[in-house]
């Protein structure tokens, strides 16, 4: 008579504790803290070399620990080049060219959202396709243009050149955010109550878009006083300097005081960080609000 053993039963593996939905990783965070060092480093460095001489930015292994050199060198910045009118002059422009930009992509955007004309698509697919263009091709004729008016060496040419160049991306950004967010229905019932177009982009899809409208004018405010190239070109007296010229004019020929050209990129670069410090929580909103709506 043969017996049968029961069989064994197996062991199910532990379960394993479920992670908490709003808990979030460790390597999440070491990115976070790499990515931020990525990016404030070269600020820090910028103020280090400031704060020392050049002998001592050139020395191996360098220096990464401040000196006491930076209020001499932002006293010989403001003393070699007019760097506070300059300053004023980025300000002057790089503003008029990024409240430009908004209202004009703005403007060009619900025009090609929400408006029927003929060629309209085919409008759009060129413009789009000058984003593939450089920039720089655009340069000897504007100058010639430029020198017709007579507005060499003076703010309008940089100014006027920047609004008229609007950006294909930011008619693209604001085309499609109003096709999402404005709905045919309301620009009928607009125009059924006597509102002409104006009165419509203006009271309806100008609010709606505003928060796009800021970050890209933001953008263009940052692009704009970090130009170089054109306002290098048409822009011939130091009081008419841009800050970008003026950090070019700090250096001569023959030696470059690594020191005093970071000084005064320092300085150029504070506004950006005043600003961003200010908007930057509004212009994160801007852009996620253009992303879900998008």
């Amino acid at each position: 008579m043969t017996t049968t053993t029961p069989p064994v039963a197996r062991r199910s593996p532990p379960a394993r504790r479920p992670r908490s939905p709003g808990r979030v990783p460790w390597w999440a965070y070491a990115l976070l803290v790499f990515a931020t060092f990525i990016c404030v480093f070269p600020l820090y460095w910028m103020f280090v070399v400031a704060s020392t001489d050049t002998a001592t930015a050139n020395q191996m292994p360098p220096a990464v620990i401040p000196g006491g050199n930076l209020p001499d060198r932002v006293d010989l910045v403001f003393s070699t080049v007019p760097f506070l009118r300059s300053m004023i002059n980025s300000v002057v422009v790089a503003g008029c060219v990024g409240i430009g930009h908004a209202v004009m992509c703005s403007l060009a955007g619900f025009a090609f959202a929400k408006l029927n004309f003929r060629g309209r698509d085919t409008l759009f697919l060129v413009l789009v396709l000058t984003m593939t263009v450089p920039m720089q091709l655009a340069i000897i004729p504007q100058y010639l243009i430029v020198s017709e008016l007579g507005w060499v060496d003076s703010l309008q040419a940089v100014i006027v050149p920047g609004l008229l160049l609007v950006s294909a991306f930011g008619i693209f950004w604001i085309r499609q955010h109003l096709s999402v967010t404005l709905s045919d229905e309301l620009m009928q019932a607009a125009r059924i109550d006597g509102a002409n177009t104006w009165q419509i982009f203006w009271r309806i899809a100008f609010p709606i878009v505003r928060p796009a409208a800021f970050v890209l004018g933001l953008f263009s405010y940052v692009t704009a006083w970090n130009d170089f190239l054109w306002p290098f070109v048409v822009l011939k007296s130091p009081d008419n300097f841009t800050v970008q010229i003026a950090i070019k004019a700090l250096q001569n020929n023959y030696d470059i005081d690594l020191g005093l050209a970071m000084a005064g990129s320092f300085l150029a670069t504070l506004p950006l960080l005043v600003l961003f410090v200010f908007v930057g929580r509004r212009m994160v909103a801007g852009i996620m609000e253009g992303a879900f709506k998008g």
